[in-house]
């Protein structure tokens, strides 16, 4: 931001001398006010946009019905565009507009497209809006990709060119690559999936437990692609008719905190479809609180694991957030004077104080050989990453009947069917009813963008009532919304993601129930008698609250 902005906002009267003087300081250290600006509701986009037009007499335009396609490529970078916060959005003769949103450095867009042979005329525009253009330009890195198609051309007889050279992080590969990874992070996307097809390659992030397709790579250089992520990974590059599961550290920064990568390669029709898993270890220093357990729930989970001995169950898809919740009650146990050992495939939050095994079945190095080594090893606490087979299963229940507490994860769909899985692993029932206290099922729902969501009228009665809601519920004060889409969430109307909860604690009557040889339906009809909130139901609360949309809980939960 210039200083040229500043003089206009004082000549305007929209701030006084000592606001300017503070900005003024600001500036000098080569910051940025706009954000300022904003955040001390000096002025809103809108406002300072429109100012701006009319003061320097430049056309207005609102990005929002400008088609993205129509953007003009060949004038300048998007390195330029980037740095000059400047798009170019229209070209006519020897005269290009640029999209702008501090029309005072007209300079130094002339400057960037004289190069080009072209004259300059600006386009005033939102500050945000242009922000969030600008971000998209960069995601699509177009540029690299052309060098990538270029190379292609120039290189094709050489399958190996990046492989063999991979220490060189200068090849478009190479910086497509980390580029790519980069941007995942900075979208908070959880996974990447690279997918190769006949006529196309596409590259997909999974942000709040939806993909969406960011950039569609060459299609001839697929196989470049995939080498160079196998590299990295240090898998078998020779190997392309097996799937390979490896890892890769990657620090963005000199200085900075390296990131894994988890990364598992699949042989399809046309290519390895490589998918990389981010794993974030900051999920680990989450706050029980930001989890989103009812307080109730919250109240029967912490007295479960505060147990010394029993054993807690998590349950849900993959992607549901198990892990970070058994992390989180980790980190609430983690003390001097207890020993904690987990035993994962792999593990995905590195937390000090905790004693991580990889399980490696290779080497043969399973979750049951690590449970047995554990049991010498003097631990208070175990988890287990996930119970797969009967074998550990019975290690584990021993390790809670002598006196451990025990976690670990299972995939079934809700709490009650945990125990008929066990039961059909071979588990006997007396074992389930002694050593299990606590099982929680869990799904991850998609929150509400706080900036845009709007109210809406609740529908009919006779729909809320077959969607879950009670007649105290409608009786109740409380207001639907509904997403919209802004910048802030790209247009999808969520951001961020909630947990809701089905937490059962084993008490003695469920103890009876399994005794006797209860199923599933028994099981949860005594669940709900001890006034067990499902998962449908917990999302129903979550709506009440505002947190999230009922189409978003009705998509992710059953009746």
């Amino acid at each position: 931001m210039s200083a040229g902005i500043l003089r206009v906002l004082m000549q305007s009267q929209v701030i006084n001398n000592e606001q300017a003087e503070r900005y003024q300081r600001v500036l000098k250290d080569q910051k940025d006010i706009v954000p300022m600006l904003f955040d001390d509701k000096v002025i809103n986009p809108k406002s300072l946009a429109e100012l701006l037009a009319r003061v320097f007499s430049y056309p207005l335009l609102d990005l929002t019905y400008y088609p993205r396609s129509n953007i003009v490529s060949d004038v300048i970078s998007e390195d330029q565009m980037q740095a000059n916060q400047c798009v170019p959005i229209f070209k006519r003769g020897n005269k290009v507009y640029l999209a702008v949103s501090d029309p005072t450095k007209i300079q130094d867009y002339q400057k960037i497209a004289f190069s080009s042979g072209y004259n300059v005329d600006l386009v005033v525009v939102r500050h945000d809006q242009l922000a969030t253009l600008v971000e998209w330009l960069a995601q699509r890195s177009t540029s690299i990709l052309k060098e990538m198609s270029q190379e292609q051309l120039e290189i094709a007889s050489s399958q190996s060119l990046f492989i063999d050279n991979e220490e060189t992080e200068d090849g478009p590969i190479a910086r497509f690559i980390h580029k790519t990874l980069l941007d995942a992070l900075n979208a908070g996307a959880s996974d990447i999936h690279f997918e190769f097809y006949e006529q196309m390659a596409r590259v997909r992030f999974r942000v709040d437990g939806q993909l969406r397709e960011v950039v569609q790579p060459p299609i001839t250089v697929r196989g470049q692609l995939a080498s160079r992520i196998k590299v990295m990974a240090k898998l078998d590059i020779s190997e392309k008719r097996i799937p390979q599961d490896g890892r890769i550290q990657i620090a963005f920064s000199k200085h900075g905190r390296p990131t894994d990568f988890r990364v598992s390669t699949l042989p399809t029709l046309f290519g390895e479809k490589v998918v990389m898993r981010i794993l974030n270890s900051d999920a680990a220093s989450l706050n029980i609180d930001q989890l989103g357990f009812e307080p109730f729930q919250k109240e029967l989970l912490l007295e479960a694991i505060h147990r010394p001995y029993g054993m807690v169950l998590v349950t849900g898809p993959t992607g549901s957030g198990k892990t970070v919740s058994l992390y989180t009650c980790l980190n609430i146990l983690n003390t001097e004077g207890v020993n904690i050992s987990t035993a994962e495939d792999p593990a995905e939050i590195n937390l000090p104080g905790i004693n991580q095994v990889n399980v490696n079945d290779k080497q043969g190095l399973t979750f049951a050989a690590a449970l047995k080594s554990f049991l010498r090893q003097d631990p208070d606490i175990i988890m287990v990453g996930e119970i797969r087979d009967l074998e550990t299963a019975d290690i584990a229940i021993k390790a809670s009947q002598t006196g451990h507490m025990v976690f670990s994860t299972l995939h079934t769909n809700n709490a009650p069917a945990t125990l008929s899985r066990m039961l059909n692993m071979g588990v006997a029932p007396f074992n389930i009813a002694s050593s299990v206290s606590l099982i929680m099922a869990q799904r991850l729902l998609r929150r509400l963008c706080t900036a845009c969501k709007a109210p809406m009228e609740r529908p009919p009665e006779h729909a809320l009532k077959k969607a879950g809601f009670t007649d105290e519920d409608l009786a109740k004060p409380w207001t639907m919304y509904r997403p919209v889409g802004c910048d802030a969430c790209r247009g999808k109307g969520f951001k961020g993601r909630a947990g809701v909860y089905e937490v059962m604690p084993i008490t003695a009557e469920m103890q009876r129930v399994i005794m006797e040889g209860g199923n599933e339906v028994d099981i949860q009809q005594m669940a709900y008698q001890e006034g067990m909130v499902d998962l449908r139901r917990a999302g129903l609360l979550k709506v009440m609250s505002g947190i999230t949309s009922l189409e978003e809980v009705l998509g992710n939960t059953n009746d």
